[in-house]
């Protein structure tokens, strides 16, 4: 420190003025600079004719510690400085700059700054008249290497990693540009001298740069202060690529998936994708994506894209009108058989005639406005298949006009038929009805034994008058219902009449199939509808007429549907039909009015509601003494349950194959043993004497 000062001084003392030299004297202003640029500027006062500038580098005496003495003799250039002057008659402007290279050496390059502090030299330029020295500027250079590339710059894209899958930083605790962080030891601008000051307590974890710490359950780990006995046996073998840290997760295979929503992955061989269907697999096309049809969600909505499944038949309507109408899959779409072979849809196109069936609503608009488009009504899909593959696909397609302001009920069915009964008395191979699939009903005292049993569908205003029918749906739970138009002074036994009737016309059966492939010549194959009239006789009626008000009005049909699992066929359950139970509820009408009672209408609505009970095929095992005296026993009434404790080894355990499991637990038995054995100390005496 006391040699820099010295150093400093003397520069100082060499640029003033010398003791007795006049004001007016030539002078460079300003006289010393520390240069830390490639170029700097100065300024010389006084007259420059006859005035020669010259650079000369300066060393430092070792003995003396001054600067060598400086002479006239130079020249405009020295080493890898240049001197350009620019004269005036008072003023000229002098400017040294720096012709080196003052980039970072990159690998194996010449002509280059090799260390970052590129330049530590001492200049002096000098105004000489007649070889006599008439002012002298110094300059201190201390230049840092640009550490900014330029090499060639390549035309290949950067690439940007995905940060979900990167750490957050290679430094996090890097803060400050171009100066070091104190305990940041990932700090570049750290050097080795300054990092063994803080060496010891350096910041850890994420934040100081140590992206993958081990943790604690990795079994190369040696944090834990007291490592349990059984730690070995339960410590995780893992790569430190893949931490639990935040923002540091495996960098292999994983990636984001960005496959399409109705596409699956391509397999090796394109033309051999599976063996076959299986009941609820997706039907797949040529292009190896989902057949698609529109179909009702569970909320009610219609989804275009929605993948047709294997052996499950559906009736969806969607409403739409021409601002909102999309065409669906094109035809033309070849089929995947199951096999490996791709089928061609047969279409047979039909006009509609009877528009009322599809247009539930219309607006009046003027006619010379009216736009009308072609569109399709309704679509049906017959599948026809046998075991695990599909061999042919009808299509009908119906097309109409939907004009401006009509509202469309679009119709979606898909029907598999099997190929070795294609009839419409056995719709499916199996025997036993799927879930979505129309409750078979028939009306054995009738000449047309085929029965129907149906909810309402409401449109327009939601007036029984108006309402649509729509199957009951085996296994789905509805409600539905509509509004009937009732006068104030309307008779009540009318009334009653009148709602029965409504109610009635939904059940036109007396029969009710048990499985989805009932023969209507076979009476064992069907189940007796049970009727629970609301009222017997009109004693249970109440006769009391108030204007406006009637009792005991059976506005609720309710229907119980009860069935079992009886079997299965290649794993798929087969549920029965056991009763049908149709009961009534009542209500009391009473006409609403506002204020004033001006109205000569109002409205009853009745409702239909569908329930499916599902009981054990085989009445349940009657608990026993034991089972009822000491319930601590049953696992259903406690948390901890002592029959279970080898449930991994039971049949109830469906993790993996029972073999597999047995296999497992008999290996871990065997080893319980063998540890019992061999801590025994008769083990170690026979052990002993066998070596003897």
């Amino acid at each position: 420190m006391a040699a820099a000062f010295l150093r400093t001084l003397l520069l100082l003392l060499l640029a003033a003025p010398c003791p007795g030299q006049p004001a007016w004297d030539p002078v460079f202003q300003p006289s010393f600079i520390h240069m830390s640029g490639p170029r700097v500027n100065s300024f010389f006062h006084g007259n420059s004719s006859g005035v020669n500038f010259s650079i000369i580098l300066s060393s430092v005496d070792e003995e003396t510690g001054g600067l060598q003495l400086a002479n006239c003799s130079g020249s405009t250039r020295a080493g890898g400085w240049n001197l350009d002057v620019t004269p005036d008659v008072n003023v000229s402007k002098v400017t040294v700059s720096s012709t080196q290279n003052l980039q970072l050496c990159l690998p194996n390059a010449t002509d280059c700054c090799a260390a970052p502090l590129c330049v530590v030299e001492t200049l002096q330029v000098l105004a000489c008249r007649d070889s006599v020295i008439l002012a002298h500027l110094l300059i201190q250079a201390e230049i840092y290497a640009n550490s900014s590339f330029t090499g060639n710059v390549s035309e290949n894209a950067t690439v940007i990693p995905n940060q979900v899958f990167q750490p957050l930083g290679s430094c996090p605790c890097d803060l400050t540009a171009g100066a070091c962080d104190v305990r940041c030891c990932c700090d570049q601008e750290c050097t080795p001298d300054l990092k063994q000051l803080f060496n010891g307590s350096c910041f850890t974890g994420v934040f100081g740069g140590d992206v993958n710490p081990p943790f604690d359950q990795l079994c190369s780990s040696q944090s834990m202060e007291y490592t349990p006995d059984w730690f070995p046996f339960l410590c995780v073998q893992s790569s430190l690529n893949n931490t639990p840290f935040l923002g540091y997760f495996y960098h292999g295979s994983t990636s984001p998936p960005r496959v399409p929503p109705f596409k699956i992955p391509l397999q090796t061989s394109p033309r051999k994708l599976f063996t076959g269907y299986r009941q609820g697999d997706p039907i797949m096309t040529e292009e190896n994506e989902y057949f698609t049809i529109p179909q009702q969600s569970l909320a009610g909505q219609c989804v275009g894209n929605a993948p047709v499944a294997y052996l499950q038949n559906f009736d969806a309507k969607c409403l739409s009108d021409r601002a909102s109408y999309k065409e669906g899959l094109p035809h033309d779409v070849r089929i995947n058989t199951g096999t490996g072979d791709f089928i061609q849809q047969n279409v047979i196109y039909r006009t509609v005639t009877d528009t009322g069936k599809f247009i539930t609503e219309s607006e009046s608009f003027p006619t010379t406005e009216l736009l009308c488009q072609n569109v399709t009504f309704a679509e049906h899909y017959t599948f026809i298949w046998k075991d695990k593959n599909i061999e042919q696909i009808n299509v009908t397609v119906f097309l109409g006009n939907l004009c401006d302001g009509e509202i469309l009920t679009q119709r979606f069915t898909a029907r598999f038929l099997n190929s070795e009964g294609t009839n419409a008395t056995e719709p499916l191979g199996n025997p036993g009805y799927q879930v979505g699939n129309p409750v078979r009903a028939a009306n054995i005292n009738a000449s047309e034994t085929f029965g129907s049993l149906n909810i309402w569908q409401p449109v327009g205003r939601g007036l029984c008058t108006s309402a649509a029918y729509t199957p009951v749906l085996f296994g789905l739970d509805s409600l539905s219902g509509c509004v009937l138009e009732v006068a104030i002074n309307e008779d009540c036994s009318f009334l009653r009449g009148n709602v029965t009737e409504k109610l009635n016309s939904l059940i036109q059966a007396t029969h009710v199939g048990k499985r989805d492939n009932s023969n209507y010549s076979d009476l064992n194959d069907w189940v007796e509808i049970i009727r629970l009239d609301p009222f017997n006789s009109d004693t249970n009626v109440s006769t009391r007429n108030f204007n406006g008000i009637c009792p005991d009005i059976p506005a609720n049909l309710n229907i119980r549907i009860i069935f079992a699992d009886v079997g299965a066929i290649q794993g798929v359950p087969q549920p029965e039909i056991l009763a049908v139970q149709i009961s009534y509820s009542t209500v009391i009408w009473q006409f609403q009015c506002g204020l004033i009672c001006e109205n000569s209408i109002s409205f009853l609505p009745i409702t239909a509601s569908v329930q499916f009970i599902k009981v054990p095929a085989q009445p349940p095992v009657p608990m026993t003494r034991f089972q009822i005296n000491y319930t601590e026993f049953d696992c259903n009434r406690n948390d901890v349950c002592w029959p279970q404790l080898f449930y991994p080894l039971t049949r109830f355990y469906t993790g993996e194959p029972y073999s597999r499991s047995l296999a497992k637990g008999l290996v871990l038995a065997f080893l319980v043993l063998l540890a019992a054995l061999m801590s025994n100390p008769w083990f170690s005496k026979i052990w002993k004497s066998s070596l003897i």
